[in-house]
C-alpha cells in the first residue's frame, strides 16, 4: 500500500517525508526542490499480540518496540503542484502521472499562509491555506477527467452498443488508477452519470467524486508552529477532511536527535526525554524547548497521526498476523508472529489466503483462529489483530 504526498512547492512535503521516513530527501526554501519522486517507507503503530503468548515476535518487515508493532507503509514524496499543473504547468504531468498507484493522499498545506500558489513567499505573509485545498482538489479532478475525455463520446456510445455497464466502461478508462468498479459505481451514485457528448469541462463532477472514492485525502496543516489560529480553525472547517495540526520540522528534528542518542522519543508520542548524560548544545537546547512547547498545544508534531489517520481512518485498514503454527503462532522455523498485513476492514479469511500466496487462494481448504483454535471457513470476516493459520491443498 503506498499514501502519496502532495501539495503545492515550499510547504514542508519533502521534510515531512524525511520525517515520516528518516530517508533523505532534498530540503530547500524554494520551489520544486523534489524533482524526482522519493520513496520510503513509514510505519503505523499497533499492539502486538506476542504479549499474549510471552514470546518475543520476529518481524521479516517492520519492527517491534516494547509491545508496539510497525508495520511498514510505502510513501511517495512527489514533486509540487502549481495551478493549471493539469494542462503540464510546473512540473504537473509528472507529478500527476507519479500518483497513479498511491491508495491515499496526505496534502501538505503551509497553515502559517506564508507561501503563494506558486511556493514563493506570500507578498503579505497572509495566504489563504484554504484556497490551497480547492486548488489542489481541481487539479486532482482536472486530471481524472483528462483521463476520461479522450474518446469520451467513442467509448461510451460503443459501450451503451455492446451493453457494457456504464461503470465498467468507466473504471477501464481509469485502470491504471486502480480502481474498482464497484467503487466507481460508488462515486457515479454520488456526481450522476454524465451525458454522452460531456465535455472534460462535464466530466469534472464526476472525476471529483471519483477520487474522493477512489483516493481519499487528509489535510496535514503544517507549519503549525507558526500558523495563526484562524488559519488551523479554516482547515478544520473544511468539509469531508480530517485536519491535523503538524510540524514536520519538529518531528524531523526529534527523530534524529533520538537516532544520535540524545533524547528518547517514539515517533506520535506527546513528549520526549533527553538522555542522562547528553551533550547539548544551548542552540539544540533552545530548540527543543520550542518542540516541548508545541507538544504540550498540540499532543504531538502530528506527523504520526498523519499516517495512522489515512491508513485506519481513511483506507479503513486493519492488522492481521498469517501463521503457519496456530499454536505456537510462529512459521516453520518456529519465528513468531514474522507477518503483519494491512488488509480492507471487511476482509475474509480468503482474502487473507490470496494476500500469503494466491495459489493458497485458489486452493483454500479452511483457516484457524489462533487464538480459539476454531476452524473457520472462506467467507470468515478478519478482525483487527487476528492470528490465523490458512490451510489449502498443496
Amino acid at each position: 500500500m503506498e499514501v502519496g504526498l502532495v501539495g503545492k512547492p515550499n510547504v514542508g512535503k519533502s521534510t515531512f517525508f524525511s520525517a515520516a521516513t528518516l530517508a533523505p530527501a532534498q530540503i530547500a526554501d524554494y520551489p520544486f526542490t523534489t524533482i524526482e519522486p522519493n520513496r520510503g517507507v513509514a510505519y503505523v503503530r499497533v499492539p502486538c499480540p506476542h504479549v499474549e503468548i510471552g514470546k518475543q515476535c520476529n518481524p521479516v518487515h517492520g519492527a517491534c518496540e516494547s509491545g508496539t508493532r510497525l508495520v511498514p507503509v510505502e510513501m511517495l514524496d512527489v514533486a509540487g503542484l502549481v495551478p493549471k499543473a493539469h494542462e503540464g504547468r510546473g512540473l504537473g504531468s509528472k507529478f500527476l502521472d507519479d500518483l497513479r498507484q498511491a491508495a491515499a493522499f496526505i496534502h501538505i498545506v503551509d497553515a502559517s499562509g506564508r507561501t503563494d500558489f506558486e511556493g514563493n513567499v506570500a507578498k503579505d505573509g497572509d495566504h489563504d491555506p484554504t484556497e490551497d485545498v480547492k486548488f489542489l482538489e481541481s487539479e486532482l479532478a482536472y486530471w481524472i477527467a483528462g483521463i476520461l475525455a479522450r474518446d469520451w463520446e467513442k467509448n461510451a456510445r460503443k459501450a451503451a452498443l455492446a451493453d457494457v455497464p456504464f461503470e465498467r466502461m468507466v473504471q477501464e478508462r481509469l485502470a491504471g488508477l486502480g480502481l474498482s468498479e464497484a467503487l466507481v459505481s460508488m462515486a457515479i451514485r454520488d456526481a450522476g452519470a454524465p451525458a454522452m457528448t460531456a465535455s472534460m469541462d462535464g466530466l469534472v463532477p464526476l472525476a471529483n467524486a471519483i477520487r474522493r472514492r477512489g483516493k481519499p485525502m487528509l489535510l496535514a496543516a503544517n507549519k503549525a508552529d507558526l500558523a495563526p489560529e484562524a488559519n488551523l480553525q479554516k482547515l478544520r472547517s473544511l468539509k469531508g477532511y480530517e485536519t491535523v495540526a503538524t510540524s514536520a520540522e519538529y518531528e524531523l528534528a526529534l527523530r534524529r536527535a533520538a537516532k544520535a542518542g540524545l533524547i528518547d522519543y517514539l515517533p506520535g508520542a506527546a513528549t520526549f526525554a533527553v538522555r542522562a548524560g547528553a551533550e547539548l548544545t544551548p542552540a539544540q537546547r533552545k530548540g527543543l524547548d520550542k518542540v516541548h512547547t508545541f507538544l504540550g498545544k498540540f499532543g504531538s508534531t502530528g506527523v504520526q497521526a498523519c499516517v495512522e489517520n489515512v491508513v485506519f481512518k481513511l483506507l479503513g485498514r486493519i492488522v492481521v498476523y498469517p501463521v503457519e503454527d496456530e499454536v505456537h503462532w510462529a512459521d516453520k522455523k518456529g519465528h513468531v508472529l514474522p507477518d503483519a498485513f494491512l488488509v480492507p476492514r471487511g476482509s475474509t479469511a480468503k482474502d487473507l489466503a490470496g494476500r500469503v500466496h494466491t495459489d493458497f487462494a485458489k486452493n483454500f481448504i479452511r483457516a484457524i483462529d489462533g487464538r480459539t483454535k476454531m476452524v473457520v471457513g472462506a467467507d470468515h470476516a478478519l478482525r483487527d489483530g487476528d492470528v490465523v493459520k490458512i490451510v489449502a491443498r498443496v
